[in-house]
This record gives structure tokens, sequence and C-alpha cells, in this order.
């Protein structure tokens, strides 16, 4: 609205209402508005500026498929380093930003609305940043951003970076949009067949290895070796997605479990802790401050569900809107089709973990009918009911401590995460949960200090079940942090 009218040579004012009584602010507001309309009416100010409306962005052809390099934001490293690799062997000259600084959070709140959810201002910022580096040709760069289509604003980020880029004076390289909804089609950015099962192979690994890395690593004798194993397995796996080959692809999944699970750990007993939240959030250190490797680092263990259930859950948009609104027949078919093919192609995966440390497989058949009667399956902007579905996987698993994590301006995770926690407190007793917001103005030391608290409690938990002297195989002193992974006591 502002461009709109600032373009036309009008005037731009904007009032912000909510519960505060004090209005002194709106009323400046409006006199100074008031007071200017009559200077200009004094002066007979006509402005020549006409705003020049939507600009479409150049078209990515076939002749720059592979002369292009296009740049994507990072989401969730463990999944994306695979992606990429996918991407490179259907012909793409495919980067995803791994740049975790500070200077992107900045960069971000120079280009986006503060009142932007911090997502958008986290993508627009590592966009906009690769491009200020002075690392990529700008003449031959595209980028490309994910849209789910839904009531959410990554539905508009596409938007938001034509706005940065003319901001910064950046020109108009192509975007890309990778979705299923058919915005921003080009000739020359195909997701053909191969592709995408590359690119869903790459998820699934990433799923496999985050299930086995992170159940492995807080327990682990030598230092590093899980994360070692991982980095072999990442390697080889990269190289491996060039030939599409599914025995293979199975034979790894078991490899993968099987390695992880012969690396020598501790018996000991640490709290599981349950990562869940707005999905950018959820995955990605930089949004999140690592609360991995911090959970970690303090004596815990993080529990975060694999990045196939959303895409399930979106494939399941088709199953709500039938019950609730409206959907086309082939919609309805192709959705749930999709579903049993992601089924299959995770059979692997599933029949690896069946009956091991790893956890199992909910069905999303199943994640629906966890929520029966805590909130709607109606609720599909954002995470929606899935969010409140993961917590209680997590719980009917055994995994009573939770950080529910959501983003400032995310409306839709704030109703099905933190405001589904009292319920689920109530339905289950022993349940640990805490909300923690994630913005640019939060303080890192508040987040820190609600986790901590919340480890306190959950260490406190181990202690009183095993008669309040020590956690099986393990000491555990009165600071959490000091749980000692040395010999068994």
């Amino acid at each position: 609205m502002q461009e709109i009218l600032q373009g036309s040579g009008r005037m731009y004012t904007l009032l912000k209402i909510d519960e505060v009584n004090n209005l002194g602010a709106a009323r400046i507001r409006l006199r100074s508005l008031i007071s200017v309309m009559e200077e200009r009416e004094r002066t007979g100010y006509v402005s020549d500026m006409r705003y020049t409306g939507f600009k479409k962005p150049p078209t990515f052809t076939k002749e720059m498929k592979g002369r292009y390099t296009i740049l994507a934001p990072q989401m969730a490293p463990y999944h994306f380093d695979l992606v990429e690799a996918a991407f490179r062997y259907s012909g793409f000259d495919f980067v995803v930003l791994k740049d975790y600084s500070k200077k992107v959070v900045d960069t971000g709140l120079k280009y986006v609305n503060n009142d932007a959810c911090y997502p958008s201002i986290l993508t627009v910022g590592q966009l906009m940043t690769a491009l200020e580096s002075g690392k990529y040709d700008l003449s031959k760069t595209a980028l490309l951003i994910t849209q789910t289509g839904g009531a959410c604003r990554a539905t508009n980020y596409i938007s938001m970076i034509k706005k940065a880029l003319a901001d910064g004076g950046y020109g108009d390289p192509p975007l890309l949009s990778l979705n299923f909804n058919g915005f921003e089609k080009q000739p020359g950015f195909k997701i053909t067949p191969a592709l995408a099962v590359r690119g869903f192979m790459g998820v699934i690994y990433g799923d496999v290895i985050c299930r086995c890395l992170y159940r492995t690593r807080p327990y682990e004798i030598e230092k590093g070796s899980a994360d070692r194993l991982y980095q072999k397995w990442n390697e080889y796996l990269k190289k491996d997605l060039k030939t599409i080959n599914f025995s293979r692809y199975k034979k790894n999944i078991q490899n993968i479990v099987r390695e992880f699970s012969e690396l020598p750990t501790l018996d000991v007993e640490k709290p599981r802790v349950g990562v869940v939240g707005e999905i950018l959030v959820k995955y990605s250190p930089m949004a999140n401050n690592d609360i991995v490797g911090f959970l970690e680092q303090e004596g815990a263990e993080a529990v975060v569900p694999d990045l196939m259930g959303f895409i399930y859950f979106f494939c399941d948009h088709a199953n709500s809107r039938k019950e609730f609104l409206t959907v086309s027949g082939m919609r309805y078919f192709l959705s749930n089709q999709a579903i049993k093919l992601f089924e299959r192609l995770e059979k692997p995966f599933i029949d690896a973990i069946k009956g091991t440390k790893f956890g199992g497989f909910t069905p999303i058949s199943e994640m629906r009918k966890l929520v029966d009667g805590i909130v709607s399956t109606g609720n599909i902007a954002g995470e929606g009911w899935f969010l409140s579905a993961e917590m209680l996987e997590l719980l009917e698993n055994g995994v009573n401590n939770i950080v529910c994590m959501q983003p400032f301006a995310c409306l839709p995770n704030h109703v099905t995460g933190k405001g589904v926690i009292g319920e689920l407190r109530r339905r289950n007793p022993e349940s640990n949960i805490i909300a923690v917001d994630y913005d640019p103005g939060a303080s890192e030391v508040n987040q820190i200090n609600r986790i901590k608290l919340m480890l306190s409690a959950a260490v406190k938990k181990i202690k009183n079940k095993n008669g309040g002297l020590s956690v099986p195989r393990a000491e555990v002193k009165d600071n959490y942090s000091d749980i000692v992974s040395g010999e068994a006591v």
C-alpha cells in the first residue's frame, strides 16, 4: 500500500490500533496528516509521480539452466546438503546458502518490515546477504524460494524478495518458486520425475541421519565419533544420489542405522527433549540458536521430528478440505496417492528403525486421530493441527519434555502450539512443556534460562524415579548440567 500511494505522489500514514487506551500517538499522526493536506492545498501541489504497477520478473529460460547460479536459503542443513546434490545432478548450478552469521538477521531487518514474521526476515536476509557478498555474478544469478501456498506469510516471500531487490538496487534476477500450486512458473525450471525422486530420497536420508545422530551423539564414548560417522555417510550419499538405484537406497538406510547402532555408547540416562514448532525455527540452527547443540551441551538428548512429517501434513490438507471445506476430486485423489507413494518410499526407513532405539513411525492418518478433542484438523494454516499432533506423539513415546518454538508474528502456530499446551498438561500430568518465542529482538539469555528451567525439572523427575539418589549408570548432581558421562556408579 505504501508503494502504491507514494509511487503516485500521495501521502501514506499507518495507524496501529491495539488494546492500549492512550491514542495520543494516533492523534498526532492524524493531525500531521491533516496539516500536510492543508499545506498541499494552499500551495497547489500536484505530483508528477505515477505508480508503475506490478513488474513481472524476468523469465528463467531453458538456456539459463546450468549457466545461472540458483541461490536458495538454508533451512535444514542435514537435509538440504543432500537436496543440493539432487538439484546439481539434474543439471542446475544450485547453491544452498550456509551463512549463519548475525549479519543475515541485520540484512533481513534492513529489507523486511520488522512486523513480518522472523522466518521471512531470515529468508530474505540470507538471499540479500549473498547478493551483497560479491561472490556471485549478479547478471547470471537466480533466486529460489519454497512456497506452501497456504495461509502463511511464506506464500508471500516472492513479493518480499521483489521489494528487497528493488530497494537494494539489485535489478531483476529471475525468481524461482518451488511449490505444488503452480506459482511463478518458469520454462527453465521444471521438476522432472528424476529430480523429484532424488530430492525426496535426500530428505528421507536426512531424516535417517538426524534420527540416528541425535539419538547417538549425546551418549558417544569417543567424543566426535558420531559426527565423523555422519560426515562419512553425508559425503557418500551426496555422490550416490547421482544414480537412482532403489536396492542400493534400501541398503544405504539399513547400513546407516546399523553403523550408528554399533557405535560404542555410554549406558546412561539423560533427559529426552522434544523440539517442535514452526518449520524453519524447528530445523534451522541459525533461527533457533542451535537448540540441538545447546541441549546436548547441557546434558540432554534432542528429539526432533522428521522433516517428511510436514510433507505428509501438506498432502493431507486435501482430507481437511474435504471434511470441512471443499476440494476437487482430482486434488483429493492425487494428494492421497502422494501420501501412499511417500510411505512406500519411506518403507526401508520404517523397516530399518522398527524395534530399535531410534523410534518408530506414525502414519499421518494416525496423527490426525491424536488431536481429536484438542484441536480441529481444519487448522491447516502454518503447521496447524500437525504441531499439536507432534507434541502428542512425543508424549505417547515417553518424551515428556518438549520445547515448542514459535517465531514472532506466526499466529497459526501460537494457536496450535502455545495455545494447546495447557490442555496437553492437563491430559498428561507428567508432561514438562515450555513455549519459547524467537525473533530478532528476543533475548537469547531469556530463551536459555527458560530451557534450563525445563531441564532442571526434567532431571529432578529422573532422580525421583530412581529413588532420589542417582540416575541408573550415571551420576546426577544438583546442577542438572553436571550430568557425568564417565564410569557407571
